[in-house]
């Protein structure tokens, strides 16, 4: 008996190339797919490095972050450091403050109490010459040739007519002269300056009043320098100077001023 080939077996209703038609488009799918899973691989691979390139930066981040800490950590560590200095310094300079305060009110009272007794001894020597000096000038100025029987002491010019002021320490007349004596502790060139000036203005006043007498000048100091003292020679005055208990008197160079 002849042997029957079996027939493959279709799905009902399609036909030979119907199945092999899908079969071909399964197939081009499938590798289309592939292609994609392909492309998905490539793709999760290039994310994979990206995710290295990423985790390598976070790390080198992290440690620049961690070497910026560092960093931060000194630089406030040392601030904080400068900070105690700087605060020392502030405490040392305020103290050093404190006691140049303490220094200088104590100076100011030394000053204080210098002047006081400068001014004390002023007066004091002020009154030496009221009561021993003035008498004694009298005395002096005749042994060089100048006769005065009166001495005033303090003698005040008050001309409010005319506006002129001054004020004489010690004064010595006569019927045809008069000598002005200024009086100083130190003497200086500007008293000698301004006892000019009191000579001229008394010049002025006595012509004003019919006074026709001559002026002299002279100038008394316990201290002074001698470049002082040869100025006050060359303005014409006489310079009275004290000399152990008693006092000299140098005579002007050359003729005695007369205003």
């Amino acid at each position: 008996m002849e042997a029957t080939q079996a027939q493959p077996i279709y799905p009902r209703g399609l036909d030979f190339e119907q199945v092999w038609a899908a079969l071909m488009e399964n197939r081009e799918q499938l590798k289309e797919n592939a292609e994609r899973q392909k492309e998905t691989d490539r793709q999760l691979k290039e994310n994979a490095e990206r995710q290295k390139e990423t985790d390598r930066q976070l790390k080198e981040n992290a440690l620049d972050v961690r070497e910026a800490l560092k960093e931060t950590d000194r630089i406030v560590k040392e601030n904080a450091e400068r900070q105690k200095e700087t605060d020392r310094q502030l405490r040392e300079t305020s103290k050093r403050q404190e006691e140049t305060t303490l220094q200088m009110k104590e100076t100011d009272r030394q000053i204080k109490d210098f002047n006081r007794r400068f001014g004390d001894f002023t007066k004091r020597f002020g009154e030496v010459v009221e009561y021993m000096v003035a008498p004694n000038l009298r005395e002096k100025f005749k042994d060089l040739g100048l006769n005065f029987p009166k001495a005033n002491s303090n003698t005040d010019v008050s001309d409010y007519d005319n506006d002129i002021f001054l004020e004489i320490d010690v004064m010595l007349e006569n019927g045809d002269k008069a000598m002005l004596v200024e009086v100083k502790t130190k003497l200086t060139t500007e008293d000698v300056k301004d006892h000019v000036k009191r000579l001229e203005k008394m010049r002025v006043y006595a012509d004003l009043h019919g006074d026709k007498r001559a002026f002299l000048g002279a100038v008394a100091g316990v201290v002074m320098t001698n470049n002082v003292k040869r100025y006050a020679l060359g303005q014409g005055f006489y310079v009275i100077e004290p000399s152990g208990e008693t006092f000299n008197i140098t005579p002007p160079n050359g003729e005695p001023k007369e205003w």
